[in-house]
């Protein structure tokens, strides 16, 4: 028998007693947990090499018989233009809209006049049965509402038609823009009698969203991203539990929005471990579960300004890990977000990496293709029980609003943010086109002209802001 072939049966059957007597051999002597393991910034251990895994339960989609659906950002300042880009993205293949208004967190500095009409006028000629649409969180987010139902209503949209995500979250608003228009007190005794009534309606809509974006973008880990979704999702819950309405009307209702980045096997652990923590989440409130809502944006902190079209790569991995993680709708933002407001090209490549990953790479065709992974198995796991215990560390600070109220919660943000930088400075990590390999030259960037809207002014209670910082930014390496 040949001797490769004999080397590799010999490989293939050695248990893994036998795997670390071969590793030991060529280590020569070096550290084993120095040389091959690693460790996330919630300290989660990455081992070289996993044993299958035994929960092999499928953990995907609300519907996995779908395609997720491929959301485009409306954020255009003008909102005629916004609705011409629109018009494009759902005529060559998105499947979603993502309307975001001006003053929204998530907004970078653009987004649409906060008006009815703004939105009305963005909207024209969709076919709103047809198209995913999410209002994306902001300030207004409860009028945006009424804003919607009236377009719906004069429109005749049958309801049971619809796929609604209205993105009402105070916490993210709160940390986002550093206010909000009500006290705490009264926002309580508000919000459940004013949606109320959607509840008894039965509207197949996403109402209440807990954002996780806010916090990836200033630099929070997986875990506290988790955590501060999961916190925000149970504050709504007992909003409707002290007025006394019941929860299981309120549950379906509530989504969840996150980042994906370019570490892959995170950010489908990360999508993962936020269905694992809702479902024990609902059991722990004698709730029936019903599935996580899950919507998926590719990371703003990981965009870099310099070498630009690197983002497109980062995106694409983002991208690929959100639709094999299970994300229900995925937003890619444009690579030239970093430069400005996205032009037409920018806007085709980000929509046509979900198009190529869906329509040619067929990402959705499995119902769950990381089941059986024993790495994407330990880092859901270690994910859950990190995230766990943050989310008990906000409880014990009076909720999420009333953490981030006392900056409790910043303050963690902003450690974890620090110790990320470090290792970008030392060379621990390293960002590709800016920090490693840059271009001798950088190539121009085209945008779109627009002026950057300032956040709201008006408010009542204020907080420590958390802006969303690039990592280029960060590590003073921008140009």
């Amino acid at each position: 028998m040949d001797s490769d072939v004999i080397r590799t049966t010999r490989l293939t059957t050695t248990d893994r007693s036998g795997w670390l007597a071969l590793v030991a051999k060529a280590l020569g002597g070096a550290d084993f947990d120095k040389s091959l393991i690693s460790r996330t910034d919630d300290e989660i251990r990455i081992d070289p090499l996993y044993s299958r895994a035994r929960d092999i339960a499928p953990s995907g989609r609300i519907d996995p018989r779908k395609c997720w659906s491929i959301v485009q950002r409306v954020d255009d300042t003008d909102p005629e233009r916004a609705n011409r880009q629109a018009l494009d993205d759902i005529g060559n293949g998105a499947t979603g809209l993502a309307l975001i208004f001006d003053g929204a967190p998530n907004a970078f500095g653009y987004g649409l006049p906060g008006t009815a009409d703004a939105l009305s006028q963005a909207l024209d000629g969709i076919s709103l049965d047809k198209t995913h649409l999410r209002i994306d969180v902001h300030p207004a987010s409860r009028m945006s509402v009424d804003w919607l139902v009236e377009l719906l209503t004069r429109r005749r949209v049958d309801p049971a038609k619809l796929s609604l995500s209205f993105g009402i979250d105070p916490a993210a608003n709160f940390v986002g823009t550093g206010r909000l228009r009500m006290s705490i007190e009264a926002l309580k005794a508000s919000m459940p009698q004013s949606l109320a009534h959607f509840f008894a309606m039965g509207v197949p809509a996403v109402l209440l969203e807990a954002d996780g974006r806010v916090y990836h973008n200033a630099g929070a880990t997986e875990a506290q991203e988790l955590g501060a979704m999961l916190a925000a999702a149970i504050w709504h819950l007992r909003l409707f539990e002290e007025e006394r309405q019941p929860l299981v009307y309120a549950a379906p209702h509530i989504g969840f929005a996150l980042g994906v980045d370019q570490d892959q096997f995170m950010s489908i652990a990360k999508i993962r471990a936020l269905r694992k923590l809702w479902i024990v989440a609902q059991e722990a409130c004698s709730i029936e579960p019903s599935q996580a809502s899950i919507h998926a944006e590719t990371s703003f902190r990981m965009l870099t300004k310099r070498d630009a079209e690197t983002n497109i790569l980062r995106n694409t991995i983002a991208a690929f890990s959100a639709g094999i993680g299970g994300a229900d709708t995925v937003s890619v933002l444009p690579h030239t977000l970093a430069h400005g407001l996205p032009d037409a090209a920018a806007r085709r490549i980000a929509r046509n990496t979900q198009l190529i990953l869906a329509g040619e790479s067929h990402l959705d065709f499995v119902v769950d293709p990381a089941a059986g992974s024993g790495a994407i198995d330990a880092l859901t796991g270690a994910l859950c029980e990190k995230a766990w215990d943050e989310f008990r560390r906000i409880e014990a600070e009076g909720g999420l609003l009333e953490s981030l109220l006392k900056g409790h919660f910043q303050e963690r943000i902003k450690v974890a943010r620090e110790e990320r930088v470090a290792t970008f400075r030392d060379g621990t990590r390293a960002i590709l086109g800016t920090t490693i390999y840059p271009a001798p030259k950088e190539r121009a960037v085209s945008t779109l002209k627009a002026e950057k809207r300032p956040l709201p002014v008006d408010g009542t209670v204020f907080c420590e802001r958390l802006p969303a910082m690039r990592l280029d930014q960060m590590t003073g390496s921008n140009a």
